[in-house]
């Protein structure tokens, strides 16, 4: 895959001499958070400001996943950055690309991805924390964009994969809520048809522990559209049963 780098900041990466691989695999920065040990390497995230725009470098070193398509492995940042680019593709609101390159350099097999933050969103695991004391617009907002992308994601012919609280960002909009999603690592199409948009949307409503029925029937209204009441409550009854049957298991 050649080197990328997005025309918006090129001349901004360039001006500070960053418009390479090896510039940016040797910045020094201070990581977010510990690195991710496993899969034979390590990968790492910091946050990088130029000219007040910021930035998350993200930097791995045989970081491997393995597939029918690549046996050998290829680094998880590369399947990552092919999805962002087919949600770009697509029209789905997500996370956008600055650079993404890999290296293969003495017994290494090196990645860089590198995006825009976020700043101004906030994502829906923080929006939970105090949710009780949102208003009930607020809340009612929040479902809706929720539900909203969630229909959009599959409408597409994708299944997120990671559909979590930390993973979907929201920003007031007026009297509505833009939502957007991070780490779309793990995205696929979607082949099952409703099994597959249920057991997508699970993993939402299992986590985000604060929300109540009427919460969650005001996500599933705004992400089937118009549905009948008799739809509502089996989509309801799915997602119970399988997040009853994730619980169980432990």
């Amino acid at each position: 895959m050649k080197d990328f780098i997005a025309k918006e900041e090129q001349a901004l990466l360039e001006r500070h001499g960053l418009a390479s691989f090896e510039a940016l695999w040797a910045l020094k920065l201070e990581a977010v958070d510990e690195p991710n040990n496993a899969r034979g390497g390590w990968s790492s995230v910091y946050r990088l400001e130029l000219d007040g725009a910021a930035f998350y470098l993200k930097r791995q070193s045989n970081y491997l996943s393995r597939s029918l398509t690549h046996p050998f492995g290829e680094p998880t940042f590369a399947r990552e950055f092919r999805n962002i680019q087919r949600y770009q593709a697509l029209g789905i609101p997500a996370l956008q690309a600055v650079f993404f390159a890999e290296r293969k350099v003495a017994g290494e097999h090196r990645a860089i991805l590198m995006t825009r933050a976020l700043d101004g969103w906030q994502d829906l695991h923080e929006w939970l924390h105090g949710w009780s004391g949102l208003s009930a617009e607020t809340r009612q907002g929040i479902v809706e964009a929720c539900g909203q992308l969630a229909r959009q994601v599959h409408g597409c012919g994708q299944v997120h994969g990671c559909f979590y609280p930390k993973h979907i960002f929201l920003q007031p909009q007026g009297d509505n809520f833009a939502a957007q999603l991070i780490d779309l690592e793990k995205t696929r199409s979607l082949l099952l048809g409703k099994r597959d948009r249920v057991k997508d949307l699970e993993p939402l409503v299992r986590r985000a522990s604060a929300w109540s029925n009427e919460d969650i029937r005001g996500l599933l209204e705004a992400y089937l559209d118009s549905a009948q009441e008799q739809e509502l409550e089996q989509w309801q009854e799915q997602l119970v049963r399988r997040q009853r049957n994730k619980e169980s298991r432990g």
